[in-house]
């Protein structure tokens, strides 16, 4: 008596060994036939493209033991196995617990297929694994740091007078925690559309689709993310934007000469804080007059000039009167208010944090990035190797070329 035909489906671009623990627990029920989604569903249906093209994808699961044979399923959305169940007539349909649907169960009870859920399990041994998850661990889209100028990019605050705000790329060679100044809302948004990298494209413009998908008309909180998030998640190495009482800027100015970059990660590293408290406010009691925005525009203009000419003193002075500057503007940034509070509380001030660290002697200057509140400090030091061998939480940067 032959084997029964069993078929499961799925996309399968990051294959990993839960899929192939799937596989083999399928397996056990009759020859294992494997329905892949096309490129084009994936596209359509999850809203990014597949990391491998189709017909890599089948290449690899078909030469996975436990597997008879494979196809590109040609229907399309989440029934896409349609047209390939119906030609292979299998006898049993078998899916994981959570790709379980009433929809997929009565298309099995209408063509007498024998429907077979299966719990996710590890092999033994093994850890536990989903796409998701696998996601999550080796995405590749960069955060940013903002180096000086923050808070420019609010309209509210350049209408005073304009200026730029810098920013550097970086690779996630470390650990991106939320509520830390270093943009994972936007990169979180990013994710939606582009779970693992950017996509290859003109940084400017694929910064305004970010910053446009952002800042939704529809969004109910009415707060507009500032553009220097997108721009210094998706422009490469190091840039300046200049914002004149307008969300997007005026004109966009980079740098990537590899000898300015190498010098700005041998003077750049970080500290993580606690992270920004929930209720936090760091725009409760904000003080914004033209004379503090032209000291904020100052040092901006005069922390571009220092790193183009490498020189770190001047870097180090520019960098810490920006800082000056945004707390002077903004005080919750260090002191940050509970909502519906009318002071800041003490034990939620990061200020013995800033002066733990200014104390160091190799720290030339700091600042919190993004909004503060707690997360980083970003430190400008003499020397970013030697500061992380002697402090091990620091973490050392690399910013993105390319």
């Amino acid at each position: 008596m032959p084997n029964k035909k069993v078929f499961v489906s799925g996309c399968y671009d990051l294959l990993h060994s839960g899929h192939v623990e799937f596989f083999r627990q399928a397996a056990e029920y009759g020859d294992l036939y494997v329905g892949i989604g096309s490129d084009e569903t994936v596209l359509h249906y999850k809203n990014h493209k597949t990391l491998y093209p189709e017909q890599e994808r089948l290449f690899m699961v078909k030469a996975i033991r436990y597997v008879k044979d494979a196809f590109i399923n040609q229907g399309d959305g989440v029934m896409d196995f349609i047209p390939t169940v119906e030609a292979l007539k299998p006898d049993v349909f078998v899916v994981n617990a959570d790709g379980s649907t009433e929809e997929k169960r009565r298309f099995c009870e209408e063509h007498g297929i024998e429907y077979v859920v299966l719990q996710r399990t590890p092999a033994e041994g093994l850890k536990a694994r989903s796409s998701t998850d696998l996601k999550a661990e080796t995405s590749r889209i960069p955060t940013r740091l903002d180096l000086a100028g923050t808070w420019i990019d609010q309209p509210y605050v350049s209408y005073l007078a304009p200026g730029w705000a810098l920013t550097i790329s970086l690779e996630p060679t470390f650990e991106v925690r939320d509520r830390c100044g270093l943009s994972t809302s936007t990169r979180k948004m990013i994710q939606k559309i582009w779970p693992v990298k950017l996509p290859d494209m003109e940084p400017e413009m694929l910064a305004k689709l970010v910053f446009c998908f952002e800042n939704d008309p529809e969004r109910s909180d009415g707060i507009i993310s500032g553009a220097q998030d997108a721009i210094g998640i998706c422009v490469p190495g190091l840039a300046r934007h200049y914002y004149n009482n307008r969300f997007w800027p005026e004109k966009i100015e980079t740098c990537q000469d590899p000898a300015v970059l190498d010098w700005l990660e041998e003077h750049l590293t970080m500290v993580p804080l606690r992270p920004r408290k929930p209720g936090c406010s760091v725009v409760a009691g904000r003080d914004i007059t033209e004379r503090k925005v032209n000291a904020l525009a100052d040092a901006a203009e005069d922390c571009w000039k220092a790193i183009l000419a490498r020189d770190l003193g001047r870097f180090a002075d520019a960098y810490g009167a920006s800082f000056e500057a945004q707390v002077a503007m903004f005080p919750g940034m260090v002191d940050p208010v509970i909502v519906g509070e009318k002071a800041p509380r003490p034990e939620n001030s990061v200020q013995p944090f800033i002066d733990r660290w200014a104390a160091e002697p190799d720290v030339l200057a700091l600042k919190m990035p993004g909004a503060g509140g707690g997360g980083y400090l970003a430190m400008v030091v003499e020397d970013a190797g030697r500061f992380c061998e002697e402090h091990p939480e620091g973490i050392r940067l690399k910013i993105r070329r390319k």
